[in-house]
């Protein structure tokens, strides 16, 4: 199960589409991709937010699933109290 989650990526879209961010299971960034149309000279700030907003979207959910792999996986031990 860890092999597939780290060979998964994970995406999360800020701005409507406008910048996306995928992240792998090993929480390495693969990809940022910004739309042409946001790019902004005057308004750096905002694409900067959609930046982290992307990448932090992509992060969490990647944690959530290994989070839900890993109850998974220990939901059949519940009754060995101190092990996990």
């Amino acid at each position: 199960m860890q092999q597939e989650l780290e060979s998964t990526d994970f995406e999360f879209t800020a701005g409507g589409g406008a910048v996306k961010a995928v992240v792998t299971g090993t929480r390495e960034f693969s990809s940022i991709l910004i739309d042409p149309e946001v790019v902004d000279p005057e308004d750096v700030e905002m694409l900067q937010d959609l930046i982290l907003t992307a990448v932090n979207g992509a992060l969490k959910k990647a944690d959530e699933q290994t989070s839900k792999a890993m109850n998974k996986l220990q939901g059949g031990l519940g009754g060995f109290p101190g092990l996990f």
